[in-house]
C-alpha cells in the first residue's frame, strides 16, 4: 500500500469551499421552495408537500444507481471530479429555473412546473453530491485525518447553510425591490368607492400604531375616493379564495404590507400610509377599502363625515417572485465557482482502481452493512426533525410573531442561529472531542436539541412577541444541529471500513449515496408534514390578508365590536405544537434506534483498522 502524505492546507480549503457552495444551494431549496411555490406563486400546500415527497421517493432509486455509475467511472481526471463538475453546472441551471417560474402559469400548469423542476433539481444534485462525499474515504486515511476532514467539510457546509438562511429574506426583498419594476410589465387601474356595493372604513390606531376597536364606517354616498392601483397582470388576474364551502375566483387583494401607499384624503396628506383593499375582478364595484391613519392624523380622518380624495397604491406583489429569481442566479454562479476550485485542487489519491459491482450486489452490500443502515436511519430522522422546524419557521415569524418588521426579526434570529451552528461545528465539537468520544457527543447533541424544543414550546405558548427570548432555544437547537451534522458524517465514513471488513468490499460511493438520499428524503417528509400543518390549521388562509370584499368588511365590523380578529387561536397553537412536538418525537425515535444498534466505538474502530491492515 502506498504511503500517503497528509492533506495540504490548499486541499482542505478547496474541499471546504465546495461544501460551502453545495449547501448554499441545498438550503435554498430545502428551506424556501415550499414558501416560494405556496406563498408567492399560489400552489396549494398539500400539492407541494406531495411533490416534494414523491421526488424524494424517486431518489430512492436514483441515488444508489448514481453511486454505481460513479464507482464504474474511469477517466484521466478520476472517477469523482467529472461527475462533480457536471452535476454542479446542471444543478445550478435547474435551481435558477425552479425559482423562475413563469408568472403566467396557474393551476395545473404551475403544479406541473414545480414538480418537473424539483425532480430535475434532485437528480442533478445527486450527480454532484455523491461524488463529493465519496471523495472523503477516497483521498484520506481512516481515523483522525478522515474525521478531521469530515468535521471541516460539515463545518463549511454549515457555513453555506447559515449564509443562505441569514441573507435570503432580506436579499430577496432588496433584489426584488430594485429589479421588479424593470423586469415586470405593470399597468394602472382606477377604482371608485361611490358605488353602492363598496364599503369604506377608517380604523383608529393607538400611539404604537396598533389597530384598535375604534372604527368608523362610511356609507357609499359619503365617499368619493379615487384609488389608483399600479401592479402586474398577476395582481389584476386575482386569486382564488376558499371560505368554507364557497370558492371565489378573481379576488384582487392589496395592502400596505405588499405595496407603497400614498393618499390625500380629507386634508390628510400621507406617504407610506396603511390600507387594505379587496375587490372582485368580475365586478370591481364590489369593493372594500380600509384606511389606517398615523397617530395624530387619525382624528382628522375620524372626525370627517365624508371622505374625499385620491389614493395611489404601487403593488409590490412581484418583489419576492423577482427577488428569488435573481437571488437563485447569484447562488448558482457562486456554486459553480466554489466547486470548480474543489475540482482543480483535489487529487484522488486512493481507491482509483476500486472494483465495481452490479446494482444488485451494491444493494446487497448495503443491506449487509447493518451499521450503515443504522446511521442512515439516524440521519433521516435527525434531518426530518430539523427540516420540519426550518420549513415552518418562516410562517411562524410571518404569521404568528407577525408585525411589519417580521422579515428583519426573521433575519436577526437566523443570523444568531446560523452563528451558533457554525460555532458548534468549528469550536464546540473540537472542544467536546477532547473530553468525550463521538458517541457521547452524539447523545449530548440529541438531548440539547430536545431540551431546546421544550424551551421553544414554553416560550411560544407563553405568547412572547419579541424575537430575543427565542435566542435561548435557538442556541440549544442550532448548537445541536451543528454538532450532529459533523458526528453523523463521521459515523457514516466509519461504516465504510466496517463494510470492507464484513463484506470484503469498499463501497464508499454507495454508502455516501445513501447520505444524499436520506437527507433529501428527510426534507421531503418534513415538507409534507409542514404542508399538512399549513393546510389543517389554515395558517396562510387565516393570516395572509387575502379576503373577499364581504369577508374583509365583516372582519372590520367584528373588530369594531371587540371581537378577536387576529389569526385564529387554534391555528396559532397548531403551528406552535407541530414545529416543536413533532421534532421532539422524531428525535426520541432516532435516539432509541441509535442506542440499540450502533456498535462502532473508538475501540471497535481501532480493531477494524488493525484487521484491515493485516489483510493488505
Amino acid at each position: 500500500m502506498d504511503q500517503k502524505k497528509g492533506l495540504s492546507g490548499a486541499e482542505k480549503f478547496a474541499y471546504g469551499i465546495g461544501a460551502v457552495g453545495k449547501d448554499m444551494v441545498y438550503m435554498l431549496s430545502a428551506s424556501y421552495v415550499l414558501y416560494y411555490f405556496q406563498d408567492i406563486m399560489g400552489v396549494s400546500a398539500i400539492a407541494m408537500g406531495i411533490i416534494l415527497l414523491v421526488a424524494r421517493v424517486f431518489d430512492a432509486f436514483n441515488d444508489p444507481i448514481m453511486g454505481v455509475i460513479v464507482a464504474k467511472t474511469k477517466t484521466k481526471w478520476g472517477k469523482f471530479r467529472p461527475w462533480l463538475m457536471i452535476g454542479t453546472i446542471t444543478n445550478a441551471v435547474v435551481l435558477i429555473m425552479m425559482f423562475a417560474a413563469p408568472p403566467s402559469l396557474d393551476g395545473k400548469g404551475l403544479v406541473a412546473y414545480a414538480a418537473v423542476t424539483y425532480i430535475l433539481w434532485g437528480i442533478t444534485y445527486t450527480m454532484m453530491d455523491i461524488p463529493y462525499w465519496s471523495m472523503i474515504p477516497a483521498f484520506t486515511e481512516g481515523g483522525k485525518e478522515r474525521e478531521g476532514l469530515s468535521a471541516l467539510a460539515r463545518s463549511c457546509a454549515g457555513v453555506g447553510s447559515a449564509i443562505v438562511t441569514i441573507v435570503t429574506v432580506m436579499s430577496v426583498s432588496f433584489l426584488g425591490s430594485a429589479l421588479a419594476g424593470k423586469t415586470t410589465e405593470t399597468s394602472t387601474k382606477e377604482y371608485k368607492t361611490s358605488s353602492i356595493a363598496s364599503s369604506v372604513f377608517v380604523v383608529y390606531l393607538d400611539e404604537e400604531g396598533n389597530e384598535t376597536s375604534e372604527v368608523r364606517e362610511y356609507y357609499p354616498s359619503d365617499t368619493d375616493l379615487t384609488i389608483n392601483v399600479t401592479g402586474s397582470e398577476r395582481l389584476f388576474n386575482g386569486v382564488e379564495v376558499k371560505e368554507g364551502e364557497k370558492v371565489t375566483t378573481g379576488v384582487i387583494s392589496v395592502s400596505s404590507d405588499s405595496a407603497d401607499v400614498t393618499f390625500n384624503v380629507s386634508g390628510v396628506d400621507m406617504t407610506d400610509g396603511r390600507i387594505s383593499l379587496s375587490a372582485d375582478k368580475a365586478d370591481p364595484s364590489m369593493m372594500t377599502v380600509v384606511l389606517y391613519g398615523h397617530h395624530s392624523e387619525d382624528e382628522a380622518l375620524q372626525s370627517d363625515l365624508s371622505l374625499r380624495g385620491t389614493i395611489d397604491i404601487d403593488s409590490n406583489l412581484e418583489v419576492e417572485r423577482v427577488g428569488f429569481k435573481y437571488f437563485s442566479m447569484i447562488i448558482g454562479v457562486l456554486f459553480v465557482i466554489f466547486i470548480a476550485v474543489t475540482c482543480i485542487c483535489i487529487k484522488e489519491k486512493s481507491s482509483v482502481d476500486m472494483q465495481t459491482a452490479s446494482v444488485g450486489q451494491m444493494f446487497k452490500a448495503l443491506v449487509q452493512n447493518d451499521q450503515a443502515m443504522t446511521v442512515v436511519l439516524t440521519i433521516v430522522l435527525f434531518n426530518t426533525a430539523t427540516y420540519i422546524t426550518s420549513n415552518l419557521l418562516i410562517y411562524f415569524f410571518k404569521y404568528d410573531l407577525a408585525g411589519n418588521n417580521w422579515q428583519g426579526n426573521y433575519t436577526l434570529f437566523n443570523t444568531f442561529a446560523g452563528g451558533v451552528q457554525i460555532l458548534a461545528m468549528m469550536l464546540f465539537f473540537p472542544l467536546l472531542r477532547k473530553a468525550f468520544n463521538t458517541i457521547k457527543i452524539f447523545y449530548i447533541g440529541v438531548f440539547s436539541a430536545i431540551g431546546g424544543y421544550f424551551i421553544l414550546l414554553a416560550i411560544a405558548l407563553g405568547g412572547a412577541k419579541s424575537v430575543y427570548p427565542y435566542f435561548v432555544p435557538g442556541f440549544f437547537i442550532m448548537g445541536a444541529v451543528g454538532i450532529l451534522n459533523v458526528i453523523c458524517t463521521v459515523f457514516l465514513a466509519n461504516t465504510v471500513d466496517y463494510g470492507e471488513l464484513k463484506n470484503r468490499r469498499r463501497d464508499e460511493s454507495v454508502i455516501f449515496s445513501m447520505q444524499t438520499f436520506v437527507v433529501k428524503l428527510a426534507s421531503g417528509v418534513a415538507a409534507l408534514v409542514a404542508s399538512i400543518c399549513l393546510a389543517v390549521f389554515n395558517i396562510q388562509k387565516s393570516s395572509d390578508g387575502i379576503k373577499t370584499p364581504l369577508v374583509l368588511a365583516s372582519a372590520v365590523r367584528d373588530m369594531a365590536s371587540g371581537a378577536d380578529t387576529a389569526i385564529d387561536n387554534s391555528s396559532v397553537v397548531g403551528l406552535r405544537l407541530v414545529m416543536t412536538l413533532a421534532p421532539i418525537l422524531v428525535l426520541f425515535i432516532a435516539l432509541m434506534i441509535f442506542k440499540s444498534r450502533y456498535i462502532l466505538t473508538d475501540k471497535k474502530l481501532e480493531e477494524i483498522s488493525s484487521e484491515l491492515k493485516t489483510r493488505s
